[in-house]
């Protein structure tokens, strides 16, 4: 019982981190693993699987305020479509420590830049022409879908950093990345599947709290200064860095 509630609390913070900045995902495996007595690829796969309705549910309430840009959701999760089973299906085969590693690099490098600019100038210049564009996002979501589908964490620990670092607001960012979970744990569970199985009745347990915290955060970031999610996101992508290099050590 007290594991169960542990587990409930951490599956509401997640919720709300998620929610509000896209990021939290990451918490999920090694709070199973340490939890639930759980082996990495079990915690991945179960992890992966509950943020398929996360990802909904934040998707719904951003379309109901109006702020769901469909125009960037499309390029995003056609990228992520496929990818995310092609993760799933190389992180059953291979060690993920060194792709870990890159992705710790990654979020740290885009973390630290979203963190110190705030309501800065963006990072990357994005091209004038809506193909070049699209193409840019595609790549987001392939990439982001791919390292999903390998570490069972949500894609928008990625995508929601590397959207605000091309100039794309936050709330924009995090409402992608809220179908953007949804496509790439979607594609990265049906992989899992052949290998490995998943406890059902936990991931509802998950959910239920994921939910819950998902639809505060949500709420709370239609109402919080621009600039302040900003930083929220930087300093969260560092804290997920770190957590990906010492897990990869």
């Amino acid at each position: 019982m007290p594991m169960l509630t542990g587990l409930a609390l951490i599956s509401i913070a997640i919720g709300v981190l998620v929610g509000a900045a896209g990021v939290g995902g990451f918490f999920m495996p090694p709070a199973l693993m340490l939890l639930m007595d759980m082996d990495i690829h079990q915690s991945m796969t179960l992890s992966l699987f509950t943020f398929i309705f996360t990802g909904t549910a934040g998707a719904l309430f951003f379309h109901r305020k109006g702020s769901m840009d469909w125009t960037l959701v499309r390029p995003v999760c056609l990228g992520a479509a496929g990818t995310g089973y092609a993760g799933a299906w190389i992180g059953h085969r291979l060690d993920t420590a060194s792709l870990s590693t890159v992705l710790a690099a990654v979020i740290l490098v885009v973390g630290i830049y979203t963190s110190a600019a705030g309501g800065g100038p963006a990072m990357l210049t994005m091209p004038e022409g809506a193909r070049q564009r699209r193409l840019i996002l595609a790549a987001i979501g392939a990439v982001t879908g791919f390292f999903s589908g390998l570490t069972g964490i949500g894609g928008p620990v990625l995508s929601v950093p590397l959207m605000v670092a091309c100039g794309y607001s936050v709330l924009a960012a995090v409402g992608v990345g809220q179908v953007l979970q949804t496509v790439g744990a979607l594609s990265g569970s049906l992989a899992n599947l052949h290998y490995a199985s998943i406890d059902y009745r936990l991931a509802a347990f998950i959910d239920v709290f994921e939910i819950a915290g998902v639809l505060v955060g949500a709420a709370a970031i239609h109402r919080l200064d621009g600039a302040l999610v900003k930083r929220l996101v930087g300093g969260l992508c560092m804290v997920a860095g770190c957590g990906f290099m010492l897990r990869s050590l």
